[in-house]
């Protein structure tokens, strides 16, 4: 019988407790079903070699490992939902390459989820990170650009654009009201200089510390370059252009430069099936870790690998 390694945080070996939710509900899951398993700390320069030295399968905590033997794992974009993935998370997963087939989808069992993510996030205003819960003036915005740290490494690793040309092309694509938000993780007086100097030159441009949701019911479409928000613009039904490397792209335009940008502003946005594909990204492609058979759904990615288990 084959057993399974975690490549997880120091802190999380020496203390299960620290552990994420996921870990700590499959784990107890695999103990039931009499899976061998054990947490090490996870060294990310020693990983390719350590995989080669075992005949163990391996989960890799927030992972780009691509091995027979391993899948990574990570919160995609949403909780409960995780990827569990044989090339990465989120932008760096394999759901980038797989086609998206509306018309395989049931419409009614699509609806009923989109509803639900929908009444859980949107009615009560609230996403991944905290959202302010007062209310913001916010004008009828033609776009609004939601801003990401490019100091992150897999953000700069990800974009086609940088994030002031991507701004700079909103502004001389657009005519209406814009709405920017700088990220929440990246408040430094830096960025929110330089766009106080670009609503000098462009009084329609709105900065925006409010509630993400607040944001996106006020705009007509959403720039970004790989955001979690753009998942959540598709929860309002709202068209999104992207200007980075992302495995949900499938119901958005692509932007690979300022030129294409400019181009997907000025045409009328294509109509998407945003409910179907909702429930294929979450509900087909994802780890459910709030559902009480997660545990199986995690043995059967496993197994689908060709892995005894």
């Amino acid at each position: 019988m084959g057993q399974i390694v975690f490549h997880v945080p120091r802190d999380w070996v020496t203390d299960r407790a620290a552990m994420l939710p996921f870990y700590q509900k499959l784990m107890a899951g695999l103990d039931q079903r009499g899976i061998v398993w054990r947490a090490v700390a996870i060294d990310r320069d020693a990983l390719p070699a350590s995989l080669d030295a075992d005949d163990a399968f391996h989960i890799v905590n927030h992972g780009q490992v691509r091995h027979p033997r391993a899948l990574n794992a990570g919160i995609a974009y949403i909780y409960p939902f995780w990827n569990l993935d044989p090339q990465g998370i989120r932008a760096f997963s394999s759901i980038a390459d797989m086609a998206f087939r509306p018309a395989r989808i049931d419409g009614d069992k699509a609806r009923a989820f989109f509803h639900r993510l929908r009444t859980r996030l949107v009615s009560t205003r609230t996403s991944r990170y905290d959202q302010p819960q007062d209310a913001e003036a916010l004008p009828q915005a033609q776009a609004a650009v939601f801003l990401q740290s490019e100091t992150h490494r897999i953000v700069g690793e990800t974009c086609h654009m940088d994030r002031w040309t991507m701004l700079d092309t909103v502004l001389a694509a657009t005519t209406g009201q814009v709405i920017v938000k700088p990220h929440p993780r990246e408040m430094d007086s830096d960025v929110l200089e330089r766009l106080v100097g670009m609503r000098a030159t462009h009084p329609r441009l709105h900065i925006s510390m409010g509630n993400i949701h607040d944001i996106l019911a006020a705009s007509d479409r959403v720039v970004t370059i790989n955001s979690a928000v753009g998942v959540e613009a598709y929860l309002h039904r709202k068209p999104v252009i992207l200007c980075g490397q992302s495995d949900f792209h499938h119901v958005a335009t692509v932007a690979r430069d300022a030129d294409a940008l400019e181009m997907a502003l000025r045409a009328p946005p294509p109509a998407r099936q945003y409910a179907k594909y909702v429930y294929w990204y979450f509900g087909r492609m994802c780890i459910n870790a709030g559902s009480d058979a997660m545990p199986d759904q995690v043995l059967r990615r496993i197994r689908a690998t060709g892995y005894d288990i």
